[in-house]
């Protein structure tokens, strides 16, 4: 089992995208252009961008869009060197946060059938698979799984986050 590690995380700015970019072509196989990063960050009013770090260094990021009371998750991934280590989770919890802090009452996104441990993650924290987007992804026509959460100001469902959190700052702290 990897160590767990203390992990920041920070909004994303346009310093950080070199990193990402990196991330990116490590984790994704047909990843998203430096110029859709800039859009996102500087142009889009619904998007709202995130990176991990530990120490010093950028291992992770995730982003989503806020439209009404849905939001939409739209990328999330982690340094492969740094996986296993439950940043994923950390940064999963932020964007259910900030989406909750920007009105948002559902969570929503799209998951390659293959990509079982994303699932997993998505599961745990009450994300539902609701469907199927047939050949979604560019790269092979692999479909997508569309999970979506319950109320994410369902009292049940927050007191599930509540545990989850405390959980993981346990583990990390030792405590």
């Amino acid at each position: 089992m990897k160590q767990l590690v203390r992990v920041d995380v920070e909004p994303m700015t346009a310093v950080h995208l070199q990193r990402v970019l990196e991330i990116e072509r490590e984790s994704f196989p047909t990843p998203w252009p430096r110029d859709a990063y800039v859009h996102e960050l500087k142009e889009n009013r619904l998007a709202s961008y995130f990176i991990a770090r530990v120490d010093d260094e950028t291992v992770g990021y995730c982003g989503m869009w806020v439209i009404l009371d849905e939001a939409h998750v739209t990328t999330l991934a982690v340094d492969p060197k740094y996986r296993g280590m439950h940043i994923g989770e950390r940064l999963l919890l932020v964007l259910i946060d900030a989406a909750v802090e920007r009105g948002a009452r559902w969570m929503t996104l799209e998951v390659r059938r293959s990509n079982l441990t994303a699932q997993k993650l998505y599961k745990k924290y009450g994300f539902r698979e609701i469907g199927t987007r047939k050949a979604y992804y560019s790269d092979n026509r692999e479909d997508a799984i569309i999970m979506w959460t319950g109320n994410l100001l369902d009292r049940t469902l927050r007191d599930r986050l509540k545990e989850l959190r405390a959980n993981l700052d346990t583990d990390v702290n030792g405590e």
